[in-house]
């Protein structure tokens, strides 16, 4: 059994222990629904954020939604597929490729390739590339100033872990989309679905919402034994990590210079169960 985590009373020393632990350089940060609460290392150097670049995607997807310029159900992918199952990985498209290899809605199939086609059905509807789209829809309304996107949509933004925050927030407590939206988004889009989730093997079932990873019940798990069923997020081959914790009402958020390894299969849970602990204390304590 996995000793309790302790309660931290310096929650930005425990960050900054985490992250000084870090091969290479980093910066992680804990937001709640009060704003930042700590943070700890290179927090203004820029890191590739690798596929939490999909949490863009799907936010610019919702927000397009809203406005009426896509639909979930928009036919979009394999015949069969609609928009919906792009963001949520179930439209049946591989890894990388447009050969599906799988009907849609029976398998959870984790793809590039979904979330780039996703893109594409937002820029042919918007008559915007797909990057103004995110600049003027979502990354300057949350001032993500140093955020940068080039290349694929499914792995291609960088920035500093300031904005990473921003984006924290947002997904905390969000501005752009109603609540009901972001509900949607964040519960499991046709549930029982198996599949692998990159970097922890097979999982029966491989919950995910429209975009964000859903929890559930996984194990393993790059979050911690503490974090709620509901915890969803994403993280990033390049050592990038976003989860959040609507239980607990907080978020974690981390970037690296060092790819995704057994060095954050082992750190990550360990803090995520810091920060939830901190969080749940903090709860029931208030504020200090």
């Amino acid at each position: 059994m996995r000793k309790a985590a302790p309660v931290p009373e310096d929650l930005a020393g425990a960050l900054a222990g985490a992250v000084a632990a870090w091969p290479g350089a980093g910066a992680a940060g804990v937001v709640s629904r009060n704003g930042v609460e700590a943070t700890a290392g290179r927090t203004e150097r820029s890191f590739p954020w690798a596929s939490v670049t999909k949490l863009l995607v799907a936010l610019s997807c919702l927000v397009a939604w809203e406005e009426g310029t896509v639909d979930l159900d928009d036919p979009v992918g394999p015949p069969g597929s609609t928009l919906g199952h792009l963001l949520a990985h179930a439209s049946g498209l591989p890894f990388e490729g447009g050969q599906p290899v799988a009907p849609p809605g029976r398998r959870r199939i984790y793809s590039n390739s979904g979330i780039e086609r996703a893109a594409e059905h937002l820029e042919a509807r918007s008559g915007m590339h797909f990057g103004d789209y995110l600049q003027v829809g979502v990354l300057s309304p949350l001032s993500m100033n140093g955020t940068l996107f080039e290349g694929s949509p499914a792995h291609g933004a960088s920035g500093p872990l300031v904005d990473l925050l921003a984006l924290a927030g947002e997904l905390v407590s969000p501005t752009l989309i109603s609540a009901t939206t972001w509900q949607v988004a964040t519960s499991v889009a046709w549930p029982g679905l198996s599949g692998v989730l990159p970097g922890y093997g097979r999982q029966d079932p491989c919950d995910w919402g429209l975009g964000p990873e859903i929890r559930g019940h996984k194990s393993p798990h790059w979050t911690g034994a503490r974090n709620s069923p509901s915890t969803f997020g994403h993280f990033g081959q390049s050592g990038s990590l976003l989860w959040v914790d609507p239980d607990a009402g907080v978020a974690l958020a981390g970037l690296s210079g060092e790819n995704f390894g057994p060095w954050a299969k082992a750190s990550w849970p360990a803090l995520s169960d810091v920060v939830v602990a901190y969080a749940t204390s903090r709860d029931r304590t208030g504020p200090a």
